[in-house]
């Protein structure tokens, strides 16, 4: 599994990124362009503590440990995953002030494992940088394909 640490993974997102446009179209899902990238950006800080995420209902909780092996497998999320109130992005982002913001953080979370500070997800629990890495590559690889990156 691919681990959003790894030099070649990080090249490899960038490389996409730079064929994604204002224009780009989604292939499924709400979002614009402009949205996935902050959308992904905010799962990067979460990563590193800069935005935490509020406490899930008791009984998600439990559920979440559960579904964790399944986003770190090497199998795709589904179309239309849920996401957390955190991560939805409102429809007026200016596409050029999404991407930067996409790319500084891509930046403080590529330095490495070292720069996570979250070690408990709310729904998932418990959480090693390793595997946040494997998430966070998992998690943009699968935006990117929303939009044939």
């Amino acid at each position: 599994m691919k681990s959003f640490f790894d030099a070649e993974a990080q090249k490899e997102l960038l490389e996409r990124l730079g064929k994604l446009t204002p224009e780009t179209k989604p292939q499924w899902g709400k979002m614009n362009a402009a949205q996935m990238l902050e959308h992904c950006g905010v799962a990067f800080q979460t990563a590193t503590g800069e935005i935490q995420l509020k406490p899930v209902p008791f009984l998600l909780r439990l559920i979440g440990p559960m579904i964790k092996k399944s986003v770190l497998s090497e199998k795709p999320y589904k179309k239309n995953s849920p996401t957390a109130p955190e991560f939805l992005i409102p429809a007026d982002i200016d596409f050029a002030v999404a991407k930067m913001n996409f790319e500084e953080n891509f930046r403080k979370l590529a330095v490495g494992p070292q720069v996570v500070k979250t070690l408990k997800h709310p729904f998932f629990g418990n959480m090693t940088a390793e595997e946040w890495g494997r998430h966070m590559f998992k998690h943009t690889d699968y935006h990117f394909g929303q939009f044939g990156i």
